[in-house]
């Protein structure tokens, strides 16, 4: 079951768009402003993106309530877990390391995102073997967890995405200028971006969100099972 505040995003009936990395407050007004459907707060400490939950707080709840907020995670310790899940404020966790399906399962509840590398025909099985009920392909790059800016094999991901049999979002070096494409080739539910919109690391591009939104829904998708 898809949580009420990631419905736009994976239950729409059209590709949904969430950007990730988010900072500041700024950015994720912008994001709203540009059509975002969701939204992906980093806590692993060595990201160019990391965020403190104390300081995204007390702003996260003056956005509108239809637009998902995640909260990625990297090898995280219970007790960053427990702070996250005591918080209230995320609607579902994105596990983007080298977590096990029992850890993922006892602090991402019945719905989760499982962030999986895909670079070849082996990480695609390993990667339809996950029980994640939802999974995020990312680009393989070894000892670094996501916001490369690489993208991944778009036909390889179209097969993954097909036989899933639940919700699949793409990743990986999307940007204004490819998510079309990509959105076209791979149907996916949705699309994740981090770089793809940034001036910096971090540091959001309003106007290249806005283009992103428009790409990525200009491009058409089979509808894929939600849950």
């Amino acid at each position: 079951m898809v949580p009420a505040g990631l419905r736009r995003w994976l239950d729409g009936g059209v590709t949904g768009v969430k950007v990730c990395g988010l900072t500041r407050r700024e950015d994720a007004v912008a994001a709203v402003e540009a059509g975002v459907d969701a939204l992906g707060f980093n806590f692993y400490p060595k990201s160019k993106r990391v965020v403190r939950l104390e300081a995204v707080a007390p702003w996260l709840t003056e956005l509108p309530a239809d637009i998902g907020r995640v909260a990625v995670v990297v090898n995280p310790d219970d007790v960053l877990m427990q702070e996250l899940l005591d918080s209230g404020l995320f609607h579902a966790v994105q596990f983007h390391g080298d977590e096990d399906p029992a850890f993922c399962a006892r602090w991402g509840g019945a719905f989760y995102l499982r962030a999986r590398p895909l670079a070849d025909d082996d990480s695609a099985r390993d990667t339809l073997a996950d029980p994640a009920p939802a999974l995020l392909l990312d680009a393989h790059a070894p000892g670094v967890f996501g916001g490369t800016g690489r993208t991944i094999d778009w036909l390889l991901a179209a097969s993954v995405a097909r036989a899933a049999g639940r919700p699949v979002v793409l990743s990986g070096g999307l940007n204004p200028e490819n998510v079309s494409a990509a959105v076209q080739q791979v149907a996916p539910v949705a699309v994740d971006t981090a770089s793809g919109v940034e001036s910096s690391p971090g540091v959001k591009d309003a106007e290249l969100m806005r283009r992103f939104v428009l790409a990525a829904r200009s491009g058409r998708r089979d509808k894929r099972p939600s849950c």
